[in-house]
């Protein structure tokens, strides 16, 4: 989740495990914390493609913060030795190991169970959700004005809690919306991903990854009944291969978990990460080879490329198809064949 939501969330724990005995300053201390596992940005990887992989990597590992929470435990404990030691832990225990279990709910994945393991993703949530960060900053507004009562910012944290568990069950109603779907199309068994459009669990993106061809949907739980709306783009298999041959390729497969396009701009072999952003509007693109003279890839040290502007209507016309407006929204970019999708 972005910044402001992940010190939210700190802030509102810290207030309720310590603000009795802390006041005001437990909702700063948690905020601090909630931002420390987002340090590792700062980490230069390398490269593009290495800082994109392996941000939320060690610094979102429950293994690296759970003993992290015990050593940060302990200094405050020695700097505010009145306050017991099992509520500083309670504190940073809880702040350290939310955020990348809360972060694990977006789709960028987050590596909670690093070295061991690939990226978690169950992809639920937009990385912005006002309707996830807004309750807890009103929780801790309150807590802020009346320290004394806890009950509005613990309220703020069962509200956001809840409000995850909504957006699990919602996922799971577009999925079943959807599988009639993919059946007709002979892609069932393709790898899929379901994920919230920008700032709503009310719209859902559907990418489905085939072999040749990849599906876009975009359905909303307030669309009136009907079927969904269906971008299909082509594929190339034969790029798979060049592609997974180069050490990047093969990085970025892996921590996408196949939700990847591979593409030919001139001499150039493009890795797209279409998770992230919506069809034509991918932040996360990287040159990763070459075409030699002798018509060869050749693999070169990834480029990211320019991420592509948006348009200014683009908003508004989301806002809309939120609210149930089909015709609202056009998928960006020039699929080659569209159905069910009224002209842009």
């Amino acid at each position: 989740m972005d910044s402001i939501t992940q010190a939210a969330l700190g802030g509102a724990i810290g207030g309720a495990v310590l603000g009795r005995s802390f006041g005001r300053k437990a909702v700063l201390v948690g905020a601090m914390l909630g931002t420390v596992p987002d340090l590792d940005v700062v980490v230069d990887y390398g490269d593009p493609v290495a800082d994109m992989t392996r941000h939320r990597g060690f610094s979102h590992s429950l293994f690296i913060l759970l003993p992290f929470s015990l050593v940060l435990a302990t200094l405050l404990w020695r700097w505010r030795p009145a306050i017991p030691f099992r509520r500083w832990w309670a504190c940073t225990g809880l702040v350290l190991l939310t955020h990348p279990l809360l972060d694990s709910f977006t789709t960028y994945g987050t590596q909670i169970f690093w070295p061991w393991s690939e990226p978690v993703s169950i992809a639920s949530l937009f990385i912005i959700d006002p309707a996830y960060t807004v309750p807890l900053l009103i929780g801790i507004g309150l807590f802020l004005w009346r320290p004394d009562r806890l009950r509005p910012v613990m309220a703020s944290l069962v509200l956001s809690t809840a409000y995850i568990a909504w957006s699990v069950a919602a996922q799971q109603v577009i999925t079943l919306r959807t599988l009639p779907v993919l059946a007709d199309n002979g892609l069932t068994d393709a790898p899929r991903l379901i994920q919230p459009m920008p700032l709503s669990t009310l719209l859902w993106r559907v990418t489905v990854v085939g072999e040749d061809r990849r599906l876009e949907m975009v359905t909303g739980l307030l669309d009136s009944e009907g079927p969904p709306q269906i971008a299909t783009y082509p594929r190339d298999p034969a790029l798979a291969s060049p592609a997974l041959a180069t050490a990047d390729g093969e990085r970025l497969h892996w921590f996408t978990d196949g939700v990847i396009d591979w593409s030919v701009d001139g001499d150039q072999l493009v890795a797209t990460d279409i998770r992230l952003g919506v069809p034509g509007h991918h932040p996360f693109a990287f040159t990763i080879a070459r075409r030699s003279d002798d018509g060869h890839w050749r693999a070169v040290r990834p480029i990211r490329r320019p991420e592509p502007a948006l348009r200014p209507d683009q908003l508004t016309s989301l806002v809309r198809r939120i609210g149930g407006d089909t015709g609202a929204l056009c998928l960006a970019g020039q699929p080659a064949a569209v159905r069910n999708v009224e002209p842009c």
